[in-house]
């Protein structure tokens, strides 16, 4: 399947062994793409749905030079999501899961003007917003201050890339959010600061739910709860995706 765009975008789509109106919609992190994320195509395949697992813009099988961590991507899964609608009728019933950046990208697709047939989104330690994120990473990772490295690399994305990604925010995006959101994260979490999540918790509009995993470092809430994380996530979608 490829997504209207200015960039020719991929995504992999598993049908479900029995066929189905029900479809999770999966996101990758940041650096990856959808191979990255063979475990939960798997888990969400074997629990019966289908599963549609795009390469964002500059990953994997898709076209561009730029990550737009999450916000330019979220207009790219508005179309994956219409694509699954086209593909699967009208009374589809379609879930958004996403992890690191993946979990903000679809966090930040809540935001937007969604097709009905969208009915519940799990986010899995995705940050509340691009500024934070990147601000997070100089001081922790390069001991360096927030300014003037943020606006000059912002001016640097307008130019380059189209966005500005001070703009680009999970956690602004959610206030506009009314489906059900499941939020997931790591309370060891390095590399997207615990903190962010409740943020993104408060900020959200619709019925939700948070799971903060005990000694579990960044998107490992999956591999060392694998149980527990299958039942929570099943249960979740089982309840809106009906």
């Amino acid at each position: 399947m490829a997504a209207n765009s200015d960039l020719k975008l991929k995504a992999t789509y598993v049908p479900a062994t029995k066929k189905t109106n029900k479809t999770i919609v999966v996101a990758h992190g940041y650096h990856e793409n959808h191979g990255r994320m063979a475990s939960y195509i798997r888990m969400f395949h074997n629990l019966g749905y289908n599963v549609l697992a795009p390469d964002d813009r500059g990953a994997g099988q898709s076209q561009g030079k730029y990550t737009t961590f999450g916000w330019l991507d979220r207009l790219d899964y508005v179309k994956w999501i219409q694509l699954v609608v086209k593909k699967t009728g009208q009374d589809a019933q379609i879930g958004l899961f996403g992890v690191s950046m993946g979990g903000a990208t679809v966090m930040m697709t809540s935001g937007e003007r969604l097709p009905r047939q969208v009915k519940a989104i799990i986010e899995d330690c995705g940050y509340d917003s691009v500024e934070n994120e990147l601000t997070y990473q100089l001081k922790n990772l390069f001991a360096l201050p927030k300014q003037p490295l943020i606006t000059t690399a912002s001016w640097v994305a307008r130019f380059k890339v189209g966005f500005d990604f001070l703009h680009a925010s999970a956690a602004e995006q959610l206030k506009h959010n009314h489906l059900p959101v499941f939020f997931i994260h790591g309370d060891q979490d390095k590399y997207v600061p615990t903190k962010m999540v409740y943020q993104n918790y408060r900020a959200s509009q619709g019925p939700k739910q948070l799971w903060i995993t005990k000694k579990t470092a960044h998107a490992m809430s999956y591999y060392n709860y694998p149980h527990v994380y299958r039942t929570k996530t099943a249960a979740f979608f089982a309840k809106y995706l009906n």
